[in-house]
């Protein structure tokens, strides 16, 4: 995907030998680039009421591929924040979204940095991503377990 489109999908040597497009090996990156500016720290602060601070997702799994609806749990980083200011941890949650659903209520997008992905690291060895403010992320229950 660049530019909010689809630029080509993965081919292997065999299948663009059989449908004539260009070899597009899988790529181990993930980077997206919102354009922000402000750093996580300056978007707690900017942050009015209350809301989750979310560090870290795990044990993400695919639910529809159609709409690559995903479900996991949150882990070892939630934290609530009130009129800009972290004042506690959280338990953890199962959670309920489409990344493709995400960003199209994204309302801010931090700078861009370079982590190092929890889940799916595996394939995704190098990313940067941006802090990202989302209303009404879907989070389905309580997590009891770890």
């Amino acid at each position: 995907i660049r530019d909010g489109r689809l630029d080509r999908l993965t081919t292997t040597r065999h299948t663009a030998g059989l449908t004539g497009l260009p070899v597009a090996p899988a790529i181990d990156n993930l980077v997206l680039d919102g354009g922000g500016e402000r750093s996580l720290d300056e978007m707690v602060a900017a942050t009015s009421g209350r809301a989750l601070l979310l560090t870290c997702l795990w044990y993400i799994r695919e639910v529809d591929p159609a709409t690559l609806l995903l479900t996991g749990l949150t882990r070892d980083g939630v934290y609530l924040v009130e009129d800009g200011e972290v004042v506690g941890e959280v338990n953890n949650f199962r959670f309920n979204e489409s990344p493709v659903d995400l960003l199209s209520r994204a309302v801010e997008a931090g700078r861009t940095e370079k982590t190092l992905p929890r889940e799916w690291g595996d394939w995704f060895t190098r990313a940067a991503m941006p802090a990202l403010r989302i209303p009404d992320f879907n989070m389905s229950s309580v997590s009891l377990g770890v």
